[in-house]
């Protein structure tokens, strides 16, 4: 958790100009554009993620930086990605929103809401065809359960008795919309055991109680019972991007949700020694990241003829 909130405080200063805070040598060190942050909800990955093998598989959102890390990408090949470089984990072309990493099991982030669950469940299917042991876990936010995806994946995975966990990373917040002024019904998880899938509804703000929820529907899974849900209520702390002031937002709703810091939870459990080197050892991991991001080259004019479809007509075409 400590380690995807530095990272994603340090990933929001670069995209507002620089992070000199971490040395005077990446006062320049930029992301250009603006980034979906997910400070706040750093429970809801690491509870998850921490019962996910190698070889499970995983998709985000378009705010999936916390997800990747959690899953066990490279914190260096993620930064290098955000700021568009060649040594990044998709070769500077896909950026924070569509960041993925094959190597760890992470299929990818996603600009389109909803659009990781069809393919979470097309992944799942592929398992269990195979007869693999893996499992997928799919996350998604509560704005995503008011789209078509979300009805037609968890139907398809129920029905086929698909081997993946549904994550519902209720933030409250539908990009700048409250999320309830536009969802009927009881939500997320109502709408999942409607169609048969099990679930439970947790606060995703206490790591402990996510993980042992995940747990005990992970369990499930593996024995092959099918897909589960998992209803996960947090807070997004920033705005919609990087950039966005978020005045929309009611001051008391946000001073609320600062007081119930997923992080500051956790200290409670831990001593005041631990949680200085936990924090000290993020960010000088942060710090090693953002040099690196800075210094790696660029990628290769040629490198935009490559990862593209071939229409099959042996010509460019305008």
């Amino acid at each position: 958790m400590a380690r995807i909130r530095a990272f994603e405080n340090a990933a929001e200063e670069a995209s507002k100009g620089g992070v000199a805070a971490f040395g005077a040598d990446l006062a320049d060190a930029k992301v250009r554009g603006p980034l979906h942050l997910s400070t706040g909800q750093e429970a809801v990955a690491a509870g998850v993620c921490i019962h996910l093998a190698m070889d499970d598989l995983l998709t985000s959102t378009h705010r999936g930086h916390g997800h990747t890390l959690a899953k066990g990408a490279s914190m260096e090949r993620m930064m290098c990605e955000l700021f568009g470089r060649a040594t990044g984990c998709n070769g500077g072309k896909g950026g924070s929103m569509h960041i993925a990493d094959f190597s760890v099991g992470m299929l990818g982030a996603n600009g389109v809401v909803a659009a990781g669950i069809p393919i979470a469940v097309g992944a799942a299917h592929a398992l269990k065809t195979q007869s693999k042991r893996a499992i997928v876990a799919c996350f998604f936010g509560d704005g995503a359960i008011n789209r078509g995806p979300f009805l037609e994946g968890l139907n398809w995975a129920q029905i086929h008795a698909l081997p993946v966990l549904f994550v519902c990373e209720d933030n409250r917040w539908s990009a700048t919309t409250s999320t309830g002024a536009m969802t009927a019904g009881a939500g997320a998880l109502a709408r999942a055991q409607a169609i048969g899938v099990p679930g439970e509804e947790v606060d995703g703000n206490d790591v402990l109680v996510v993980d042992a929820a995940a747990g005990r529907l992970i369990a499930d899974i593996r024995a092959g019972k099918g897909p589960r849900f998992l209803h996960a209520i947090t807070y997004r702390f920033k705005g919609h991007v990087s950039v966005d002031p978020a005045t929309y937002r009611d001051g008391e709703e946000v001073a609320r949700a600062l007081q119930d810091d997923p992080l500051k939870r956790v200290w409670t459990n831990l001593t005041a020694g631990d949680v200085e080197r936990i924090h000290r050892d993020a960010e000088e991991e942060v710090r090693k990241a953002l040099a690196a991001a800075a210094a790696a080259p660029w990628p290769s004019p040629e490198q935009a003829y490559t990862d593209i479809q071939d229409t099959g007509s042996g010509r460019w075409r305008g």
